[in-house]
């Protein structure tokens, strides 16, 4: 396979695929999710196979479901959470526009009260607060310390919460008024 041959390319495919695909759909439960974390192994298999460790191919190829299957479920995590809201919620699609908008509304304030820092800190918030990143997910992906993460999350959160608290005093007195 490493000389290209599609021929032996194909016989591992033969061999390896169902049990492969059998391991993410029992971790999974999803046919369709599976067959993809399947056929991305075999497409990164072929394109990488100039530069495939020396280690067993029985091992690399289930490390890689393994590996695939967990970035997978931690990516997904806040999408199934918010899709299981959405969908204990749909009968009600009246409130949809104004959840909407209210949640737009939410984004623009939390956009305006992080006006003032950097947009290193700015997206730093945005990953953890709103995709649900963890700070060593965050530190890895901008190439900081975790220490540097939680500065300026703590620094964020704090200007976030104070403009929040303002603007809700606000609202609240021009209601009272």
């Amino acid at each position: 396979m490493r000389s290209g041959h599609e021929w032996a390319f194909t016989a591992i495919y033969d061999q390896y695929w169902y049990p492969l695909y059998k391991v993410a759909l029992h971790k999974l439960g999803q046919k369709h999710i599976a067959e993809e974390i399947v056929q991305d192994i075999f497409t990164r298999l072929w394109n990488e196979r100039r530069t495939l460790p020396g280690t067993a191919l029985n091992y690399y190829l289930f490390s890689a479901v393994r590996f695939e299957v967990i970035d997978w479920i931690r990516k997904a995590g806040p999408r199934s959470r918010y899709l299981a809201y959405y969908q204990a919620f749909a009968s009600q699609a009246d409130h949809c526009t104004d959840d909407e908008v209210a949640y737009n509304e939410l984004l623009h304030s939390i956009d305006e009260s992080l006006k003032p820092f950097p947009p290193q800190t700015r997206e730093i918030f945005k990953l953890s607060r709103i995709e649900s990143w963890t700070v060593g997910q965050i530190a890895e992906f901008m190439n900081l310390s975790d220490k540097s993460v939680e500065y300026h999350l703590g620094k964020a959160s704090k200007a976030v919460r104070e403009y929040l608290n303002e603007t809700m005093l606000i609202l609240l007195l021009s209601f009272l008024a």
